[in-house]
């Protein structure tokens, strides 16, 4: 019933900037919690940044003052601006539709296909 659908990934040069963008088709968009995540090759799947309906954000440390996550619920949209990307920024990024529960983010089944993102030494 709920679909995710990233876009905006590519190749780019260190030093660079990309903006992701999610679209969340379904009835639980502007109650929802949402975040980025990424996966690097032999890496385990960490989160990058959420932001709930109210627009209370968290960055994961290796992105704070890079990225910036914003979401537009008049279209159903979450975004990822990323700057000053790094080739450490490697991997495929993914959007989850979560649940803010007992201050902290839970994420749901809800994940995009994700969107492959290279940064360039």
């Amino acid at each position: 019933q709920v679909q995710v659908v990233e876009s905006g990934g590519g190749l780019v040069q260190t030093g660079g900037s990309l903006r992701l963008s999610c679209v969340v088709l379904g009835s639980t968009f502007k109650s929802n919690t949402l975040g980025w995540f990424r996966q690097a090759p032999g890496k385990q799947r960490e989160m990058v940044a959420f932001s709930t309906f109210h627009n209370r954000h968290g960055y994961n440390d290796s992105v704070k003052g890079r990225f910036t996550i914003s979401r537009d619920n008049s279209k159903n949209t979450l975004y990822l601006q990323m700057n000053n990307l790094k080739p450490e920024d490697t991997a495929i990024y993914y959007c989850n539709v979560g649940r803010w529960e007992d201050g902290g983010y839970f994420p749901t089944n809800f994940w995009g296909q994700g969107t492959q993102v290279t940064v360039s030494s």
